[in-house]
């Protein structure tokens, strides 16, 4: 099979969360103990630093990622989901695996692991493991999908584990309480393996320490590590305790590995070009404004709409598509009500049905009209907005990949 067919067998064939939703979610690390083990184990002796968390786990890790660039070492990233390419899911030093060593991948094990029926996220955490141990990598840096304790990624044992935050996000999966959510993000802490816990609430914070005493694990609050935060290029106001977190995570490993201040100052400034960062509070063309966000649950709309209230213009388009298994109410609660809204639906089935999102959306005061692709929702906007108006596209990462 050559790259598209291979492509095209894991989008149909593989259970994938980011197109079908929570049906998709295979819970346990037993599938991917087997399927690691019928590549080799490729994870072991990798050198891995492990972020989780409700928001922020993606540019944190890319942060992090870009400092071990500048500091030297060849570093591994792997994150989740992606925007316009598969491929984006799986970088060594910013570059995306080759087609052909996904080709290679799948055309090796396939047979092997056909009766195991394991997911997409399963079979890609396995190619990055496999990736990474075959290109000799010195750090990889592994952000989880879905959780912590029952995530694909959970089998190793990192240098050192991030948790950026917790918020309420994928309750049906995770729990419908903080404590809950908390407690499966803290799932990533292992046995005397330092932790960085981002900004997060006292009840969450409160299950952090308790896991990370049960484990004799070093925890380090990025609150206490403020000495002297980096500028970065992101312009979101959320990226600040990214930042912060990132910054307190990578003077930790200064105490083992030669990362300097000035390989995080560095790093930090050349993240969108070191490890190709795209969606966090994306600027794509000027008069008028076209501003994108990846943002998709209760909070990470709540530092939308914070951010939007700083900007500057004279009307408000705001191209909203959502996923159909979020909490629907309590995001529609926070969106401006003053601005025009495009209605649409991402081209996967867990989008949620644009007609049904405007309908909600009115009960909340937010108004306009539906469209049947987010390529129209957006043309729409382009053509009704003047000059000094802002468009912004946001709602879910489906959303923003169709302008991108």
């Amino acid at each position: 099979m050559n790259y598209q067919e291979i492509l095209d067998y894991m989008y149909a064939q593989l259970p994938m969360y980011h197109r079908i939703g929570p049906a998709a979610y295979k819970p346990g690390l037993d599938n991917t103990i087997t399927l690691l083990d019928q590549v080799g184990n490729p994870h072991h002796g990798l050198r891995c630093i492990h972020v989780a968390g409700t928001n922020g786990k993606g540019s944190t890790s890319h942060l992090i990622a870009s400092v071990l660039q500048e500091a030297g070492f060849k570093t591994g990233l792997y994150t989740s989901p992606h925007l316009k390419d598969f491929r984006e899911r799986i970088r060594i030093n910013g570059i995306m695996i080759p087609a052909v060593e996904v080709v290679q991948f799948v055309e090796t094990y396939r047979n092997a692991w056909e009766d195991l029926k394991p997911s997409f996220f399963e079979i890609t955490v396995a190619l990055c493991f496999w990736y990474f141990k075959k290109e000799n990598t010195d750090f990889a840096v592994i952000e989880t999908g879905l959780g912590g304790r029952l995530d694909s990624t959970n089998v190793i044992t990192p240098e050192i584990s991030v948790i950026t935050n917790i918020g309420f996000d994928h309750m049906n999966l995770l729990g419908d309480t903080i404590e809950k959510i908390a407690s499966e993000k803290a799932g990533i802490i292992k046995k005397n393996v330092p932790v960085v816990m981002g900004k997060m609430r006292d009840d969450a914070k409160q299950i952090m320490q308790q896991k990370a005493a049960f484990e004799k694990a070093e925890l380090i609050d990025s609150a206490q590590c403020t000495d002297s935060i980096a500028e970065v290029p992101l312009r979101g106001f959320y990226q600040k305790e990214n930042s912060t977190t990132a910054w307190c995570t990578l003077k930790t490993l200064q105490r083992k590995f030669p990362i300097t201040d000035a390989h995080i100052h560095k790093g930090f400034s050349n993240v969108i070009t070191n490890t190709q960062l795209m969606g966090r509070w994306q600027t794509l063309q000027e008069s008028p404004r076209v501003i994108v966000d990846v943002g998709h649950n209760e909070d990470g709309i709540r530092f939308i709409v914070q951010q939007l209230q700083s900007e500057t213009y004279n009307r408000l388009h705001f191209v909203l598509g959502l996923a159909a298994d979020k909490d629907l109410n309590h995001i529609l609660r926070l969106l401006p009500k003053d601005a025009i809204y495009y209605f649409c639906k991402a081209n996967i089935p867990r989008g949620m049905n644009a007609a049904l999102l405007a309908q909600e959306a009115a009960i909340h005061g937010l108004n306009g009209e539906v469209f049947s692709t987010v390529f129209d929702a957006f043309q729409a906007a382009k053509n009704s907005a003047d000059q000094n108006d802002l468009i912004f596209v946001g709602g879910s990462f489906f959303t923003v990949a169709e302008v991108l």
